[in-house]
């Protein structure tokens, strides 16, 4: 099996994807994960979609909900994140000028950057290992990067600082992808369904409160709910949600079911079995 991950090797995406049982292949983007499992390059795709500071990942949330809709989610595992300073020969803090990190790496990591780099530039990169390529690289040694410590090692650079994540309870949670309908749930559960639902009565009084009363009244438990847009008009948005149990039988299909009585589309992304509470380290 092929699985697909946001590289390059060293990011935690790629422990992730370890999960599986594949030849783990790196790309550069979320969005080019999901489109090679919609066009077979790989079997399986392993992608970051929501962590417990910085909330969802739009790069997943709209590949799957915009860009994609042949893929389905068919698995889920949740990592404890810690973050390090990385560069690429051993620096004192003051001396760094810049810092690189994925946008979520360098959010993770505010309060660290704030207090003890303001004056360093932070600088976006595709993923955390890439900023740690690109740091190494760069002729000038006062770029640091922040990523796993792993990445260090794998790409020839030093550890400055480990921890620096503004929680040390920091967690991400990853989704598995593959072409919808390819695999039926596994697993002895319990299970978890994200569904996405949109409808022209957005703007209208009342219309949400509706929405999720099918769920309410079902007593099935939301554990996510969170909205983009449309990409259309302002003011108007997909939502999504994540719920306990299966979207084939049960309360909670009863509820997706309700749910098309108010909305012009409503799409499950996936049933799958629900990762454990405790974090992976």
């Amino acid at each position: 099996m092929r699985v697909g991950y946001l590289g390059p090797e060293g990011t935690f995406t790629e422990q992730a994807a370890a999960l599986l049982d594949g030849e783990l292949i790196g790309f550069a983007t979320v969005h080019d994960v999901v489109a090679a499992v919609d066009n077979g390059t790989v079997d399986r795709g392993v992608v970051p979609i929501e962590n417990s500071l910085e909330g969802g990942v739009n790069a997943t949330l709209d590949a799957l909900a915009l860009d994609f809709p042949g893929v389905e989610i068919v698995g889920e595992s949740v990592l404890a994140v810690h973050q390090a300073l990385i560069a690429r020969e051993p620096l004192e803090l003051d001396a760094i000028l810049a810092v690189e990190s994925h946008p979520q790496g360098l959010a993770q990591c505010a309060r660290f950057l704030r207090e003890q780099l303001p004056l360093a530039e932070l600088i976006p990169a595709t993923s955390t290992a890439e900023a740690v390529r690109r740091a190494i690289a760069a002729p000038d040694p006062t770029v640091a990067a922040i990523a796993p410590a792993r990445a260090a090692s794998l790409h020839g650079g030093v550890v400055l600082r480990e921890r620096v994540e503004d929680d040390p309870d920091n967690a991400t949670r990853f989704v598995a992808l593959a072409r919808a309908g390819s695999a039926a749930p596994a697993g002895a559960g319990p299970f978890k369904t994200s569904v996405l639902f949109a409808g022209t009565g957005d703007d209208s009084p009342g219309w949400l409160v509706r929405c999720l009363s099918e769920f309410a009244f079902r007593g099935v438990n939301l554990t996510k709910i969170e909205s983009r847009p449309q990409r259309r008009q302002l003011g108007h948005y997909l939502f999504l949600v994540d719920l306990e149990g299966a979207a084939q039988d049960g309360p909670g299909a009863e509820a997706i079911a309700g749910l098309r009585k108010h909305c012009e589309e409503v799409r499950v992304l996936g049933t799958y079995e629900a990762a454990p509470d405790r974090p992976l380290d």
